[in-house]
């Protein structure tokens, strides 16, 4: 039986007036939350911005050093990751269910985002072998979840 089944199940079910009450509490937990999410990804549209132009504004002018240009990388990922969050906050409350497929992309997409701001000058060796084994096994996860297994859905797009 499909998660979502047993979930309608139970929300179907459910005859205590505690726990109906409880149930509502948690979904408008979930719309703050989404609400929030929403004020945080135009901070970090705004993070962007200000990173660019700071950046570019700086002597010498419309030069971007390597340091400079992870910078943003890095910022742009994190509004990335942000809608990600997003996704997955919206994809509960039209269904009530957490969608692997979305949590594994978000999850990769946050990993990436380390690997690709990581300054590899200032960490030991043991921790970019545990960065690798993290991508590694996120990657075996997601392609066991999507590949594999195409009968888990996707929530939709934007």
């Amino acid at each position: 039986m499909k998660i979502k089944n047993i979930l309608k199940h139970f929300y179907d079910t459910l005859d205590d007036p505690m726990m109906n009450i409880l149930v509502k509490l948690i979904r408008y937990a979930v719309r703050i939350l989404a609400i929030l999410m929403v004020l945080v990804i135009w901070w970090g549209v705004a993070d962007v911005v200000y990173v660019l132009y700071t950046r570019i504004s700086a002597h010498p002018y419309y030069l971007l050093e390597i340091s400079d240009i992870f910078a943003t990388f890095g910022a742009f990922m994190a509004v990335l990751i942000a809608i990600e969050i997003f996704i997955n906050i919206t994809s509960y409350l039209r269904e009530n269910v957490i969608h692997i497929k979305v949590v594994l992309a978000t999850a990769f997409m946050a990993v990436a985002r380390k690997v690709i701001v990581l300054d590899y000058n200032n960490v030991s060796s043991d921790y970019v072998f545990a960065t690798a084994a993290l991508l590694l096994a996120l990657a075996v996860a997601y392609w066991l979840a999507v590949v594999k297994n195409p009968s888990i859905e996707s929530p939709g797009e934007l």
